[in-house]
């Protein structure tokens, strides 16, 4: 049975992200080279699962279809000098919200000249290892309530929180005190997961790691190593797998991708331990495997990934969808993947995934959506896992097919 895990409601919110097919994603565990045993790297709103969109995913028009062979430009570097960056969100009318993780704050970067202005510290933030202030999303009634939610880390366990947001106030205070939706994930130096999205079916995900005790991913009463959904309250959403339980997904090492493509079918990209990073398609109650499997096994209560990377080309963090494809940040692979997506019933992507950036802005953590064939994708240099270069860490904005 899933164990009840939820926190009281303490107002009506509404939902979703973006008006784009993937939403938010990206959460907090960087990959690195320590000891693998350890882990180093890092209301009434039911959502159709990955097998009843398939019939959808079969009458794909061909402009949902990507090509097989895909290409990246550059277009513009939008600012430099972010601090440890990690979540992303994206506000109407296109300025961005960046969570630092090791500095708990929050900054607006206008999307069109990449002014940054701090909107404040987020309190409660115990940064330490792969946790702080982890990822960030905008509900689409942002412009009647002001809410922004947050991901982060506290003394005693991950929690989400919602601020209200005044840009009438002085710079560096305008987040208001955070409303703790949902406590009790639990928190270790690494795999804390902290990926959070509203999606399609207006009701909030989360992804969650399992802190380095991989038991806690096949413990259906913790919220360790699993996808959460609930409502932005924080409560369990009908059609869960267990009416009491905001656990959605289970069998999960440390989730920091989360996207959906144009079928509303949930995406989620996961770090290995030494084997095989993981892309995968996400149903409702599935076991993922871990501890039990890495990668694709074929073993009988298990789901196995639609595509896994050896550790050291991936170690994956954000993804998004965008023309048809996943794109998905690697932080030890310093590399974009892309993802060509079928549209067609079945799992298999349509084509084997391309790299682009190879090396060329070191480690990749996050990447959002930025409408047409565009997408933002922000570096991770500053976290204590790589040797920063002059004008890290940055946003891109992306070109993509």
């Amino acid at each position: 049975m899933f164990g009840s895990a939820f926190s009281p409601a303490v107002r009506k919110g509404v939902v979703a992200v973006l008006a784009t097919a993937s939403l938010l994603v990206s959460a907090a565990c960087s990959s690195g080279q320590g000891p693998q045993s350890t882990g180093g790297r890092e209301g009434d709103a039911s959502v159709p699962s990955a097998s009843s969109s398939a019939a959808a995913s079969a009458s794909a028009s061909p402009s949902d279809l990507a090509p097989a062979k895909g290409s990246v430009k550059v277009v513009s570097t939008l600012t430099e000098g972010l601090a440890s960056p990690w979540g992303l969100a994206a506000l109407p009318g296109g300025d961005l919200l960046v969570a630092s993780r090791d500095d708990g704050t929050v900054t607006r970067v206008d999307g069109e000249n990449g002014k940054k202005t701090l909107l404040g510290s987020v309190p409660g933030v115990s940064p330490g290892g792969e946790g702080g202030l982890l990822g960030l999303a905008v509900p689409a009634t942002f412009g009647a309530d002001r809410q922004v939610y947050a991901y982060f880390t506290t003394t005693s366990d991950n929690r989400i929180a919602r601020m209200l947001y005044d840009e009438r106030r002085p710079a560096g205070q305008q987040l208001g005190a955070p409303d703790t939706i949902l406590r009790g994930i639990p928190k270790g130096a690494v795999h804390n997961g902290g990926r959070i999205a509203f999606g399609p079916d207006r009701m909030l995900y989360a992804g969650t790691g399992e802190t380095g005790e991989t038991g806690l991913a096949q413990d259906k009463k913790s919220l360790g190593g699993k996808i959460l959904r609930m409502t932005p309250d924080g409560e369990p959403v009908h059609g869960n797998p267990e009416a009491d339980s905001v656990v959605y997904s289970y069998g999960h090492r440390n989730v920091q991708g989360l996207a959906w493509d144009g079928q509303k079918r949930l995406w989620a990209a996961e770090f290995g331990q030494d084997t095989w990073d993981e892309l995968n398609l996400i149903e409702p109650g599935g076991n993922y495997g871990w501890p039990d499997v890495e990668g694709k096994k074929g073993e009988e209560g298990f789901v196995d990934p639609v595509a896994q990377w050896k550790t050291a080309e991936a170690s994956p963090s954000g993804i998004a969808v965008v023309g048809g494809s996943v794109w998905m940040a690697g932080l030890r692979g310093e590399r974009l993947w892309r993802i060509p997506l079928s549209g067609k019933a079945g799992q298999e992507p349509l084509a084997q995934p391309q790299s682009f950036l190879d090396g060329k802005y070191g480690r990749l953590r996050t990447v959002l959506a930025a409408g047409g064939d565009r997408l933002w994708l922000v570096t991770s240099n500053t976290d204590g896992r790589a040797t920063p270069k002059p004008g890290d860490d940055r946003i891109l904005l992306l070109e993509v097919r």
